[in-house]
Order: structure tokens, then C-alpha cells, then sequence
């Protein structure tokens, strides 16, 4: 998910971490088969925001490097 560029969309394939961040990753929604569409980054390129389910989210790149997406 790190690679995405801005407004770009994809299908999560797989969230790839067990315990409590992985099980915090999937209550806020991100799950396999989820779309998402990037919307921006902060000036330094972390947090990334992300537009999933209806509603934008905010995630550490070090969280989002456990999230596989398919890109469209």
C-alpha cells in the first residue's frame, strides 16, 4: 500500500500481521476485498489517507507496509 500514489484505487488483497495491530488494522475496516483509493499524504509522506467503506482514515506507513493491494 506504501507504493500508491494519490487517487489511486485497489482491492486489499491481504493484511499480513497477527496480534493486536493486526486485529486494530481490521476493525477499522480494512479487510481482504476492501476497495481503497488513496486521497493524500502529509508533506513528509506519512500518515497516508485513505478512503475505505464511506468514510477517510489515516494510517502510519509502518502499518500500511502489511497491507497487499491489488492496484487497478
Amino acid at each position: 500500500m506504501r507504493q500508491m500514489k494519490t487517487n489511486q484505487s485497489g482491492t486489499i488483497v491481504s493484511v499480513n500481521v497477527t496480534g493486536e495491530l493486526g486485529r486494530r488494522i481490521r476493525d477499522m475496516g480494512l479487510t481482504q476485498g476492501t476497495p481503497v483509493t488513496v486521497q493524500g499524504r502529509a508533506p513528509l509522506r506519512d500518515p497516508v489517507a485513505l478512503r475505505v467503506r464511506g468514510f477517510t482514515l489515516s494510517l502510519r506507513n509502518s502499518e500500511a507496509d502489511y497491507i497487499d493491494v491489488e492496484v487497478e
